[in-house]
């Protein structure tokens, strides 16, 4: 025997229980029922939906539609939506447009025909989706700048050292002149693809355990003398903060590149606020913030009250050479070194801007436990003297790119010192274990054949022990280092490098083995 009332309090529990929205509605799209779950999803109270037409929670483009696809159901049995399911857009009280996936089912209740949709609100997996595919945008365009970076760096190693070695063998007053502009501009490249490996998370970051409260304080402080009078610098910093791992240096940087974008889009004035604050990533907050590991955090957040930013801006903001800027001379690389710099530190940037309120970033970065007196903020500079020449040890170049071999032979040989050379690591092991004399080997660290710079040395250290290693590389080493760590350090010199460097390495290394 069927116990209606017992039928109808147990459907009123199943859909009072339910997390997802559920409507009842009759066959002209009369609603008949609704849940709690549906009344906040909508924004409506349920009696507000009550005898209403389900055409209410619909965009009107949808809704002109909707009674003319119900009354094509009824009339042929065709399937679009019922007991198929699809995603569709749903519209809240406030007009608000939203995503949604719906699935309707039917029956017949006492010869009347009744449906039931089921509606799961899709807005935080669209917002996880389109957050990782622009994630997977920027990796892939990283990977890319990353590349030719490189590239361009071993290019400027042959223009500096040439230049140089014009220089050092006697140029005239007519080609100094022209010689010190050409080594000017190499610097300035090499500048720009510091910048790009800082985007493409192959700089060379120097991180330290430190107190984000101070490394702020001391960046504000200096941005305060420079932003100008009409722009306010408040602080908010949480008294008790976790420590981070991080690069000051880098750190500096981003905040200065931050304030100033927010100086620029302020106008003549207005509020930069900068806070401090522990945070805990869990998994409710990993709907919105896709592509950051659960955990505990230092959240570094950078807002102002200017003009704010486009949809477009904000999809494209941390893209290399994507300015707004462009009439005043931006170059498009500031928030791509920043997203570069957070995301290789280990950390997560996120952002937020409305036209005409302003916008605010927020720089995740992990933390690491509490700081000690001991564990120090900054490091500190050593001032370093011009190394003496080298006195005929023998030096072995080991380089693939054969214009950059051939300079190296010329740099080194104009330090004083002799050399031999080998165009893969595995020709080079070849040699030492032939019985060649050698005092140290200077290595490239991206080669073809069996050997890498890093296996080259590993093998040379555990096999020759007395021989000093110097690898040299256009990528940065805590790039390398995940694919080819070893438990032995090496010294790693970054192309483009100067003369000077190239030789305080060298008689450092050789220093040390005299010295052993």
């Amino acid at each position: 025997m069927v116990n209606t009332a017992t039928d109808s309090a147990i459907l009123h529990a199943i859909m009072e229980a339910a997390v997802d929205a559920m409507v009842v509605s009759d066959q002209t799209g009369k609603i008949l029922r609704a849940n709690a779950a549906a009344a906040r999803m909508f924004q409506f109270d349920v009696d507000e939906m009550l005898g209403q037409s389900v055409n209410m929670l619909m965009p009107e483009a949808l809704a002109v539609l909707h009674d003319g696809f119900m009354a094509h159901h009824i009339k042929t049995g065709e399937k679009r939506i019922i007991d198929i399911g699809r995603d569709v857009e749903g519209q809240r009280k406030d007009g608000t447009v939203f995503p949604l996936h719906l699935s309707v089912g039917h029956s017949e209740v006492e010869g009347r025909r009744i449906f039931i949709g089921i509606l799961h609100d899709l807005t935080n997996r669209k917002a996880t989706e389109e957050a990782l595919a622009r994630s997977q945008r920027l990796d892939a365009i990283g990977k890319m700048t990353g590349g030719i970076a490189h590239d361009f760096n071993n290019l400027l190693t042959v223009i500096v050292g040439n230049l140089e070695l014009l220089e050092m063998r006697g140029a005239d007053d007519r080609q100094m002149p022209l010689i010190k502009d050409a080594l000017e501009s190499a610097e300035m490249g090499a500048d720009l693809t510091t910048r790009l490996m800082v985007f493409a998370r192959r700089s060379n970051l120097k991180p330290v355990r430190s107190d984000l409260r101070e490394v702020c304080a001391n960046t504000l402080s200096l941005l305060k003398r420079t932003i100008g009078a009409t722009y306010r610098i408040k602080t908010d910093f949480a008294a008790e903060l976790d420590p981070v791992m991080i690069d000051p240096v880098q750190l500096q940087s981003a905040l200065m590149n931050l304030a100033l974008n927010a100086r620029d889009a302020m106008g003549t004035g207005g509020e930069l606020l900068v806070s401090i604050a522990n945070v805990t990533i869990d998994d409710n907050y990993m709907a919105q913030e896709t592509d950051i590991e659960p955990g505990d955090y230092v959240r570094l957040s950078v807002g102002d009250d200017g003009a704010g930013m486009s949809l477009e801006a904000q999809r494209r903001a941390f893209e290399p050479f994507f300015t707004t800027k462009a009439e005043s001379g931006g170059t498009g690389l500031g928030l791509a070194m920043v997203y570069g710099f957070v995301r290789q530190s280990g950390g997560h940037v996120t952002l937020y801007s409305e036209l005409g309120l302003g916008t605010s970033f927020g720089l995740y970065f992990p933390a690491v436990g509490h700081v000690t007196e001991a564990d120090g903020v900054l490091p500190t500079g050593v001032k370093r003297q011009e190394p003496p020449r080298g006195k005929g040890e023998t030096i072995l170049i080991v380089e693939d790119n054969e214009k950059v071999r051939k300079l190296s032979i010329e740099r080194i040989r104009d330090l004083g010192f002799a050399t031999l050379h080998a165009e893969s690591g595995d020709r080079a092991y070849e040699m030492l274990k032939d019985g060649a004399e050698v005092d140290l080997v200077f290595s490239d660290l991206v080669m073809p054949g069996t050997l890498n710079g890093y296996e080259l040395a590993a093998k040379i250290t555990a096999e020759f022990p007395a021989l000093k290693v110097l690898l040299t590389s256009g990528y940065a080493s805590d790039v390398i280092t995940g694919e080819m760590a070893h438990d032995v350090h090496f010294d790693i010199l970054h192309k483009p490098y100067r003369q000077s460097e190239l030789a305080q390495r060298l008689q450092a290394l050789l220093a040390d083995t005299a010295d052993g």
